[in-house]
């Protein structure tokens, strides 16, 4: 996405098209088509079509879409990115975010429902964790519901309870 090189930003495509620098203050319904880099203010609605970039010390007020995104600021929305989103470590979300893949860096915050996957993946997993009545668990690529806690035969006089880790199969 966007890094810190100018030549090769431009050479890969990924320069942004649009900034808000941090004096800047938008108010309103954004939208573009190009890359998307915000250091500044924005409230009202968010969307591009292409990458956004959030700086360390922007602040959104906003519902956010974008295909790909690199987060390290503050945003108070809902987050669609229907690709790829990475929370650096300075990074606030509070909403619910909707990604395909997520990458969170130790230190980031998200106060919200997180939905990762296909839309089918998700679909199916919100309907066996109302069947189960249990929780998610979130894996590293994709959402499935864990299974539940087993209990193993106990000794007398103790109870012994197996565990199951969705991680390591």
């Amino acid at each position: 996405m966007f890094q810190k090189n100018p030549m090769s930003n431009r050479e890969n495509g990924h320069e942004p098209e649009t900034i808000i620098a941090a004096s800047v203050k938008v108010e309103g319904d954004f939208a573009s088509q190009g890359n998307v880099l915000i250091e500044g203010v924005v409230e009202g609605s968010l969307k591009t079509e292409s990458d956004l970039r959030v700086g360390e010390r922007a602040r959104i007020a906003a519902d956010v879409s974008a295909q790909n995104a690199v987060i390290a600021g503050e945003i108070r929305g809902n987050l669609t990115v229907s690709e790829r989103l990475e929370l650096e470590s300075t990074a606030r979300v509070h909403g619910d975010v909707k990604t395909k893949v997520l990458i969170v860096a130790s230190g980031a915050t998200i106060n919200g429902r997180v939905s990762m996957g296909s839309e089918v993946e998700a679909k199916v997993t919100a309907k066996a964790e109302d069947r189960s009545g249990k929780g998610l668990r979130v894996a590293a690529e994709k959402l499935r519901v864990a299974e539940p806690v087993e209990k193993e035969p106990a000794m007398a006089g103790e109870e012994k309870v197996k565990t199951v880790n969705p991680f390591f199969r």
